[in-house]
């Protein structure tokens, strides 16, 4: 399976999708782990996906989304946004809503 086919069946088996670095135990980045505690304090189950792990996807992520930095965060197969966009998400109540939409 290609690259770009992974990509989109993570995101189809996961209605709410990070893709971050490290883990959300393990966050290896104070963006990722912002992420992370916006996400479980607006109560979400989500898949995630450590992009350290795997260079070849988080090159072709970049183009996919065309979005240059993580994390990235998908909502129904959507991309939302990184850190900054799930905090202020967050604290609008906004990420709330979104996410109770999650298939």
């Amino acid at each position: 399976m290609d690259v770009i086919e992974r990509i989109k069946s993570q995101l189809s088996s996961n209605p709410v999708m990070l893709y971050m670095k490290g883990t959300p135990d393990f966050p290896q980045c104070g963006f990722s782990a912002a992420a992370v505690r916006a996400l479980s304090a607006a109560g979400a189950s989500f898949g995630h996906v450590n992009i350290f792990e795997d260079p070849e996807l988080r090159e072709a992520l970049k183009q996919y989304s065309n979005w240059p930095t993580y994390p990235q965060l998908y909502v129904n197969g959507e991309l939302i946004g990184g850190s900054d966009i799930i905090i202020e998400m967050y604290n609008s109540g906004e990420l709330e809503k979104v996410l109770a939409e999650a298939k």
